[in-house]
């Protein structure tokens, strides 16, 4: 059986189970299951576990995330993004200075709480946003917290009639919706607005520079070439390592606490390069939670 992380550039009008219904043909594997979800809109580096592997997408799915896009000031969306219905314009004034957006951009750093966006896959009641949206129907929205790393501008402004579009680079945790980030800063700005592109660029510790398309990673498993497949060390997102000894293995693999000189709630056990364990702490000592060895 097939064990690994795979790196894929995911294409627009794909869901990410689109993906992995793919890929499940292609390797000719049942145990695939994706590092976190992408909007079919949204293009970039979708993580996938095979195998083994499929035991540490929690983990590949806490680590940080990479966007890059695109943000129209003028006019909102019902569904915040290029894809929905025009619900609001705002003509943007001639006087509208980077330097005011770029403080907009920056004051959004930090811990963050965000509403959902109707168009969304977050359950409430049961039901997905999403379908309460294409019934029109509207219910109260969980309100979550979220970190925003970085929050940058990386192009001039391009005016186009009332309109207003830059580019942007933004760093996140888990569960940020960018659309939605994207919409906030129009409003902060006193604007209508929507995130009109977006590619996610990292995530994982995955980027896009090593990334393949489905196609590339279909040619590459007919000429028997699995050099995709990067080792389950690299599904431990951004958990602290610890290197175990030869009798701490040996503890580990039967299930018993370790003493470690450490204070994490969770590490990643590793000896001689190969992932042992992921640890959880208990009573001051370590509990393997998950013994992959």
């Amino acid at each position: 059986m097939l064990s690994g992380i795979i790196n894929v550039k995911k294409a627009a009008g794909m869901s990410s189970h689109d993906v992995v219904f793919k890929l499940r043909k292609i390797l000719q594997e049942k145990k695939i299951g994706h590092g976190g979800t992408l909007d079919p809109d949204v293009t970039g580096v979708l993580p996938i576990a095979v195998g083994k592997a499929t035991r540490l997408i929690e983990y590949m799915q806490e680590e940080g995330k990479t966007y890059e896009g695109e943000i129209t000031l003028g006019f909102s969306t019902t569904t915040e993004d290029a894809s929905g219905e025009v619900v609001e314009t705002t003509p943007v004034p001639v006087d509208l200075s980077e330097e005011a957006i770029d403080a907009v951009l920056a004051s959004f750093v930090g811990e963050i709480t965000q509403v959902p966006p109707m168009y969304s896959a977050v359950k409430v009641n049961g039901r997905k946003l999403y379908e309460y949206a294409r019934a029109g129907e509207v219910v109260e929205r969980p309100i979550r917290q979220v970190t925003i790393y970085s929050f940058e501008r990386t192009s001039e402004l391009v005016r186009e009639k009332d309109c207003v579009r830059f580019n942007f680079k933004v760093r996140c945790s888990k569960g940020t919706y960018v659309r939605t980030l994207s919409v906030d800063a129009g409003v902060k700005l006193g604007l209508a607005s929507h995130m009109s592109r977006l590619v996610r660029t990292a995530s994982a510790g995955l980027t896009m520079d090593t990334a393949l398309t489905l196609e590339e990673i279909a040619d590459k498993v007919a000429a028997e070439d699995f050099s995709f497949l990067l080792p389950i060390e690299a599904g431990i997102g951004d958990l602290p390592v610890v290197e175990l000894t030869q009798e701490q293995v040996a503890e580990v693999g039967f299930g018993r606490r370790v003493v470690l000189a450490e204070t994490a709630e969770l590490l990643a056990g590793f000896s001689g390069g190969k992932l042992i364990a992921i640890l959880e702490q208990r009573e001051g000592l370590y509990k393997p939670r998950k013994v992959l060895m």
